[in-house]
């Protein structure tokens, strides 16, 4: 059961790169709170430079949750996340504090704000088949194919989106419904207000994100995936698509240089930027701060 977050729950979001965790830290110990993470690639073990998880000196400072909390080889479902956070939330209480959720992951936020819809669950037998034959017919057959059984999350999903993509045709297959008309059956809100926003110009954000973009190939992202990859086994279908990883594993398999890779990549967040900026300055009673 997904419990009720009122006065004791703060929401800390904005931007990639805005600087959200500096201000979560002294924000958490104002408040006396744990962080709960809300971060879709901050979930995964070892995938730590490209997803500029707080260092241990602040996770020392500050308890987080849902941080590490499944291989990069997984697939970490919103449900899964939902229910982690639910747990979360049980145990900070327990400890009589309240909780700062920090992240810049929307579809994380509009879970907490909406409730979770009834999706259901798919096996990984059918999730199989879907890969096995993307690659047979590729990307495009798939998502005309997706077009015609529910044109409207066809518009929504981006063609080359492939985790979304066999996500919406799986739900599609086992439930028989479009993944469109189910994604509009909410149960109650389970978000209440005390949500602020960083609100940071676009010049500046743009340049933050430039730096930590060559940064994180300094830093030696390409041979983070070669450790993880080792380690694991080859990267799960959400965390190989996600920005930096994707381009790391390219530079790592010799289909793209490192300066191509770091132009990309600042090319791709600042897209992802200005996507949560869009769908933050959407989300009613948010409260705005500068960075």
């Amino acid at each position: 059961m997904q419990p009720r977050l009122d006065h004791d729950c703060w929401f800390l979001s904005g931007p990639t790169a805005a600087g959200k965790t500096a201000l979560a830290i002294a924000m958490a110990k104002h408040l006396n709170a744990q962080i709960v993470s809300v971060d879709s690639m901050a979930v995964y073990r070892g995938l730590d430079i490209g997803t500029a998880k707080p260092s241990p000196q602040e996770r020392l400072a500050v308890p987080h949750h849902l941080i590490d909390v499944a291989d990069p080889t997984q697939s970490y479902s919103v449900a899964r996340w939902l229910d982690d956070a639910t747990h979360a939330v049980e145990t900070i209480r327990s400890h009589g504090q309240s909780i700062l959720f920090v992240g810049g992951t929307p579809l994380y936020l509009r879970m907490l704000r909406d409730g979770l819809s009834p999706l259901p669950e798919t096996s990984l037998q059918r999730r199989t088949e879907f890969l096995e034959e993307l690659s047979r017919i590729g990307m495009q057959a798939l998502h005309e194919r997706l077009r015609t059984l529910d044109p409207i999350a066809a518009f929504k999903i981006h063609p080359h989106d492939t985790r979304r993509v066999i996500r919406a045709l799986e739900v599609i297959s086992t439930s028989g419904l479009p993944l469109s008309q189910q994604q509009t059956q909410h149960p109650n809100p389970i978000l209440e207000s005390h949500l602020f926003v960083l609100d940071i110009p676009r010049a500046i954000l743009h340049k933050k994100i430039d730096e930590r973009t060559r940064t994180m190939f300094e830093n030696g992202i390409v041979d983070e995936v070669f450790r993880v990859t080792t380690a694991y086994g080859p990267l799960g279908l959400t965390a190989s698509q996600a920005t930096g990883y994707r381009e790391a594993l390219e530079v790592l398999a010799g289909r793209m240089d490192r300066e191509e890779a770091v132009l990309i990549v600042q090319r791709r967040t600042r897209q992802l930027a200005k996507r949560q900026l869009t769908w933050l300055r959407g989300f009613p009673g948010a409260r705005w701060i500068t960075a």
